[in-house]
């Protein structure tokens, strides 16, 4: 839903970031700030916010009735077709709101580049990187943000809670995940987060691990990472289990890892930075002498976007 607030406040840093526009594609910025999550694609699709706190958007005919809907009567809406792409109509726009050579024009991070690049080389403008002119907004979660944010981490944690049960040795990995997909709708996902990953034994090794054929074995350990959405945010979770009692070695590494999260959680509060939370977790890694296996961040942030 369109929030006029949301809005009167993003054009201060637009003004701020000594641009005269910034240009939002499909993404967590334009969803955030207008309700609007169109499927990304090839066709350019584009939010115009303006320093003088004027707006237009220019956008494929394919898209134009979800955009009139969703931005109010106010915003111009500019429409484009396949025949002629979209080039002309924004340079129209560009005219009606006097945007002129040499502007000083931002993309956020969801404009493919070669539109940006062609934009720029069209009606002769400079680029700058829009990525986090709009952080400040989407930084602090407002109260019913975070109700969303709970609400999609209870639904995660009642799926896996349904799924344990269907997990026992001779299944496999894309049976386990396969579930699990349809547990989280069940429970009132939107949607999920990511494809999840479901990796017994020497397969959790890969922080991505892309497979789905491995067979749970006795004594085996089991990771399962995934997160779902609920109205638009998102949650993410990483779970090991083991199928009986594991190798002592394997217990070792499970043992560190937990004594790690465990330190983080205790050290993690208001006004310190990432850097120093992740150090505090890592620590407890590298004294255990394992690393140089660390080979991830420790963590990342979550709301409209996964990371």
């Amino acid at each position: 839903m369109f929030d006029t607030g949301k809005m009167s406040l993003a054009f201060p840093l637009v003004s701020a970031s000594g641009c005269d526009a910034l240009v939002i594609g499909p993404s967590p910025d334009l969803e955030y700030l207008t309700g609007l999550a169109p499927h990304p694609g090839e066709r350019f699709n584009g939010l115009f916010l303006m320093a003088n706190k004027r707006s237009f958007a220019v956008v494929s005919k394919i898209y134009a009735q979800e955009y009139r809907d969703g931005l109010p009567g106010s915003v111009p809406v500019y429409e484009w077709s396949d025949e002629e792409w979209f080039y002309s109509t924004l340079s129209k726009a560009f005219s009606d709101h006097q945007i002129k050579e040499g502007a000083l024009v931002a993309f956020n991070d969801s404009i493919p580049a070669v539109d940006a690049i062609e934009i720029a080389h069209r009606q002769n403008i400079r680029l700058a990187n829009g990525w986090h002119t709009l952080e400040p907004l989407r930084l602090i979660k407002k109260p019913d943000e975070i109700a969303c944010l709970k609400k999609a981490g209870d639904i995660s944690d009642r799926a896996l809670e349904a799924l344990l049960p269907f997990i026992r040795p001779g299944c496999a990995e894309k049976e386990i995940r396969r579930k699990l997909l349809e547990l989280l709708e069940d429970f009132g996902a939107t949607s999920t987060a990511f494809s999840p990953i479901v990796a017994r034994g020497e397969n959790a090794a890969m922080p991505h691990y892309p497979g789905g054929g491995g067979i749970i074995r006795e004594k085996d350990s089991l990771l399962i990472d995934f997160g779902c959405r609920y109205h638009g945010y998102f949650s993410d979770m990483t779970r090991t289990f083991f199928i009986g009692e594991p190798d002592p070695d394997i217990r070792e590494m499970y043992d560190v890892v937990l004594r790690s999260q465990n330190r983080g959680e205790k050290f993690a509060r208001p006004g310190i930075t990432s850097e120093s939370l992740d150090v505090a977790a890592r620590s407890v890694i590298e004294d255990s002498g394992y690393g140089t296996f660390f080979n991830n961040r420790l963590g990342h942030g979550i709301g409209l976007a996964i990371h």
